[in-house]
């Protein structure tokens, strides 16, 4: 009888130890996230954060900066060289270029002579594996919008020596190269697809390990984009059209289209992109609280739909000076009456795209200091918060690596395969 009740304490003992090693849903995510490296193919920058005196050492009113990647556990960030679309002529291309120098230069700056100890610029995704492993955060560079190459396609070399490892060939507005998905509004086309002379740039981009981004040219644009090319493409932020009906995001046939190339979709937690009807009610009260705090500072706000009409310097000020509003707006807001979009909205996105696509050509960007954030992640200090979803749904910690970094990785590595093999046979 002593010999059983001492078995039966045994079980007993050995089951709660089992219950008690059992994870938490937090420690599981913690762990995950501490394990794999995440990677954001989409953070826009201000020059003006990049200066000996006001830089990414500093927590600043950005999203993105070193202290808020490094408490949120955000890895690799590509950094991007945007230029809004102008006039195409020859002063607008020279305008775009020199803009374009510096925030190539903003970003080599932080890397090179502001925080080398903190964050390295990669190039390939050995070099971002190298340095994650070195405790280091990693940049990497993204161009949105081709226009400051002009009509000098010998820049896309430079652009490529300098850094870049992907590029869009539009934005908001038709460029030289290709239509922008802003067509649609008025079904006015410039090229009706891909220009001339943006299939020089496809070839360029090719050659030396660029990839090719369509997260704003217009559907067809895309379509051609996919004929013309050798390599794989990648949409660096956009979501699932069947969700939210917006021109930046993919219809599910355009998602077939990406699946059959090979590429990746990275899904954007940008709100209006999510849910338009949840944000639109929730921004418009806060616009009301921004612009109240605008009046009581005596500041010259520039209103939401006027700023993307803006240029350079002037649209970078006014993105800015509407964050730092917004920021202090929202802790005046009501959740309950006006609830933002938030995390589970966003993955909702990822479940979508997986589900069409497959776990492998899917990805996750932010559009941060763009736009960009949902409740929940509004910026980098809040990253693991995107794992903890993703871990609450079931994905195994194969498949989160997957969307964090590996399936854009993968495409990275495909292009600058494709790329030294044209440039072999050009040999």
């Amino acid at each position: 009888m002593k010999k059983t009740y001492l078995i039966l304490l045994s079980v007993i003992l050995f089951s709660c130890n089992e219950v008690k090693k059992e994870e938490t849903l937090l420690e599981k995510s913690k762990r995950i996230h501490k394990k794999v490296m995440t990677l954001d193919t989409h953070v826009d920058i201000n020059v003006s954060n990049f200066t000996d005196s006001i830089n990414y050492t500093q927590k600043l009113s950005s999203q993105v900066n070193l202290p808020n990647m490094e408490e949120g556990g955000l890895d690799v960030a590509f950094f991007i060289v945007y230029t809004g679309q102008g006039e195409l002529n020859e002063e607008g291309y020279d305008k775009a270029y020199e803009n374009a120098m510096r925030k190539f230069e903003a970003i080599h700056k932080l890397t090179e002579a502001i925080a080398p100890e903190r964050i390295g610029l990669a190039l390939t995704s050995e070099e971002a594996r190298t340095i994650y492993g070195s405790g280091k955060k990693v940049a990497m560079i993204g161009v949105e919008n081709a226009y400051p190459l002009g009509t000098d396609i010998s820049r896309v070399k430079k652009f490529y020596d300098l850094g870049a490892r992907y590029m869009s060939l539009s934005h908001n507005g038709h460029s030289q190269f290709c239509d922008s998905n802003t067509g649609e509004e008025d079904t006015i086309w410039l090229h009706n697809g891909v220009s001339d002379l943006g299939k020089e740039v496809i070839k360029e981009m090719n050659k030396w390990g660029i990839m090719i981004d369509v997260s704003h040219p217009s559907k067809k644009s895309m379509k051609d984009m996919i004929a013309l090319s050798k390599a794989p493409i990648i949409a660096s932020h956009s979501s699932a059209r069947a969700l939210c009906n917006h021109s930046r995001n993919l219809d599910d046939e355009q998602l077939e289209w990406m699946k059959e190339n090979g590429g990746v979709v990275q899904t954007v937690a940008f709100s209006s992109y999510i849910n338009t009807e949840k944000d639109k009610k929730h921004t418009d009260e806060l616009v009301k609280k921004i612009e109240a705090l605008a009046a009581a500072q005596n500041l010259e706000l520039t209103p939401r739909r006027e700023i993307r009409k803006l240029k350079g310097d002037a649209q970078e000020a006014a993105i800015a000076m509407y964050m730092k509003l917004s920021k202090e707006a929202k802790t005046d807001m009501k959740p309950s009456e006006f609830p933002p979009v938030n995390v589970a909205d966003f993955v909702d996105h990822i479940d979508y795209l997986v589900q069409k696509m497959g776990i492998e050509h899917v990805g996750i960007s932010s559009d941060f200091d763009g736009g960009g954030g949902v409740d929940g992640w509004n910026d980098a200090s809040e990253t693991l918060n995107i794992t903890k979803e993703l871990v609450k749904r079931g994905y195994s910690e194969e498949q989160i690596a997957k969307l964090w970094n590996g399936n854009l990785l993968r495409v990275l590595d495909e292009v600058q395969k494709i790329a030294k093999e044209i440039q072999k046979e050009v040999v």
